[in-house]
């Protein structure tokens, strides 16, 4: 254990991660200290002091592991919502510094490019700022999404998103990758919010369809980009994006579509079936 130092203390877990991402400058090394020199060398003891000095891993008294041992390089991760991740570099080597000074200076994105094959979507990620901002943006959207979740839940939770991560990388196939994977990580952003209650949202508003009180839509509308709606009819949960519309808002799910428009509602539920009347009852 190190001696009793002052460390700025950020909040545990995932607010501390968020905190810090915001709050860091996007360059891709630091580049000075508070004396003037130059950024320390990756690795070095310098580098591990600089690392320390923006994350604070210790207790708030002082209190906390030697700045680049194992068990430091262990709460480093669990404070940038890492630990335990996938291709993440080995802790003893230059590649797992580089990745840490890439999540800190907000540049990259949340993985490791050194471990990601060439021409593969990864690399496309690593490529291009666009594409890794949107990929952070996930990961700490995917990391509070696991923080919500029930116990119970949050092994279907993962492996939705492996799943979605294999949807992602069949980009490859269109004719514009790059947009193609924009899309899949704006829609899967917001999904996760809306799933987990992670933004500002309106209802639930209750549609009574066909003129039959037992034949009820209750859809919520999520301030995500893009918007969502969360429908559900009976049992049934659907997650529908807006879609562009010349008149009123007009929601799309995989075989959902709700189309309002001043309290009053075209839906159509499951595949092949006629489009609803519904009307707002509260």
């Amino acid at each position: 254990m190190r001696k009793s130092r002052q460390h700025p203390v950020l909040s545990s877990g995932l607010a501390g991660a968020l905190s810090l991402l915001l709050s860091v400058p996007a360059f891709a090394h630091f580049p000075h200290t508070s004396d003037g020199e130059d950024a320390p060398e990756l690795c070095s003891a310098s580098w591990f002091e600089s690392v320390e000095d923006h994350l604070g891993t210790g207790d708030g008294q002082g209190h906390g592991p030697d700045p680049g041992s194992e068990e430091w390089k262990s709460v480093v991760e669990f404070r940038l919502g890492i630990r335990g991740e996938p291709g993440l570099p080995e802790r003893e080597t230059e590649a797992w510094c580089r990745h840490i000074e890439e999540l800190l200076a907000g540049v990259g994105p949340s993985f490791a490019c050194e471990t990601v094959t060439a021409g593969s979507i990864e690399a496309r990620v690593c490529e291009d700022k666009t594409l890794s901002r949107l990929d952070r943006h996930l990961h700490s959207i995917y990391q509070a999404a696991l923080q919500r979740a029930p116990e119970p839940e949050k092994p279907e939770l993962k492996a939705q998103q492996r799943g979605w991560i294999k949807g992602r990388n069949e980009c490859w196939k269109g004719a514009e990758p790059e947009t193609c994977i924009a899309a899949s990580y704006q829609r899967r952003s917001a999904e996760l919010q809306a799933r987990y209650r992670l933004t500002a949202y309106t209802g639930p508003v209750h549609y009574q369809c066909e003129g039959n009180p037992a034949n009820e839509v209750v859809a919520t509308f999520f301030r995500t980009d893009p918007p969502v709606v969360i429908a559900e009819r009976g049992d049934q949960v659907s997650v529908l994006f807006l879609e562009r519309s010349a008149s009123g808002s007009r929601y799309v799910g995989r075989n959902e579509i709700l189309w309002e428009h001043q309290g009053e509602a075209s839906i159509t539920w499951g595949y092949g079936s006629p489009a609803m009347h519904c009307i707002v009852i509260r």
